[in-house]
């Protein structure tokens, strides 16, 4: 393959270059779970590349070059196992006004061709002020309201689009003594902290049961938005658009619910190495390919911080805090 750079340690490997020519180097079924937000057409443009996506001229073209991602996807994927895709809706830019295009339909007729049936849509909420003060889109403005409101806009969700590779899963993905922890900003009531990671009947883990529940449900309202990994280094002086990273509680709950411990997590577009890192703290093995060289360094610095965390998690489950003791 031909990649600029690569970095490789016993929990990850890390390219910079083509995630296309990267993955063909990897051997069929190697993949248990695969984690990634590629670029929205018509919203960011990232590089110049001409290998870049965000690059397409046309929608249609950005599809026929997607679809060259998903079919090496497809190939390198365990069968019974995952491809998680970040995705929302995205300006239909062939037309005058306030459109949309059907970004996430696209990508589930997408997969559907190429071997995987779609199995869940999880909708991250976004807090509409927000959103309008970081885009500035009128049709989220109070003053639309009032003026006219048939041009209205709602803060669309972003959504986590969950595949499974036809075939049979050859090993099951498993939590013994149940949901250990939970990604986002509620937390379990301190009452049920002391059946987390219980043995025996998981019918009686009210801790873990808790955890599934919000897991479970089409709508994540919880996710912290802010929880990424440092970016802002890696955006260039001439970038055409903001780069923002796929947020870690998103990554957590994929990687949780979908993979075990020690297998291995794919991101074909790594960015600043959001899923490369939270794979490695949850104690999985990853590979990463990012095209851009100014992010590709970014998530070289993010992931020398990967093996510190996950061994200031790795502590006894039932380790108590200074305060628990004092209780």
């Amino acid at each position: 393959m031909a990649v600029l750079d690569q970095v490789h340690t016993e929990n990850y490997s890390i390219y910079n270059g083509d995630c296309i020519a990267v993955m063909q180097d990897l051997p069929d079924e190697s993949i248990h779970l695969s984690i990634y937000s590629p670029p929205f057409c018509a919203l960011y443009t990232y590089s110049n590349d001409l290998r870049d996506l965000s690059n397409s001229r046309n929608y249609d073209e950005f599809m026929d070059h997607y679809r060259l991602v998903v079919e090496q996807i497809s190939r390198i994927t365990k069968p019974g196992r995952c491809t998680a895709v970040h995705s929302m809706d995205v300006p239909d830019s062939c037309n005058l006004g306030n459109f949309l295009k059907d970004f996430p339909g696209d990508i589930i007729r997408l997969h559907e061709s190429l071997g995987f049936k779609y199995v869940a849509r999880h909708h991250i909420w976004k807090e509409p002020l927000a959103v309008r003060n970081r885009t500035m889109a009128k049709g989220l403005a109070h003053k639309t309201v009032c003026v006219d409101a048939s041009l209205c806009d709602v803060a669309g969700a972003d959504y986590l689009l969950m595949f499974r590779k036809e075939g049979q899963n050859e090993v099951s993905v498993t939590h013994e003594r149940g949901l250990l922890e939970y990604f986002g900003e509620d937390q379990p009531p301190h009452d049920l902290h002391h059946l987390r990671g219980m043995e025996g009947d998981q019918k009686l883990n009210r801790y873990s049961h808790w955890c599934w529940r919000r897991y479970a449900s089409s709508s994540w309202h919880d996710i912290r938005i802010s929880n990424c990994l440092p970016y802002q280094e890696a955006r260039d002086t001439d970038d055409e658009k903001h780069v923002h990273p796929l947020q870690l509680d998103v990554i957590a709950r994929a990687i949780e619910l979908r993979s075990n411990p020690g297998e291995i997590v794919l991101t074909p577009f790594m960015g600043v190495g959001s899923e490369v890192f939270q794979a490695v703290v949850m104690g999985r093995k990853a590979l990463g390919a990012e095209l851009k060289p100014t992010y590709f360094r970014q998530a070289v610095r993010n992931l020398e911080m990967a093996g510190q965390k996950r061994e200031q998690e790795e502590m006894p489950l039932f380790a108590k805090t200074d305060k628990e003791e004092m209780d």
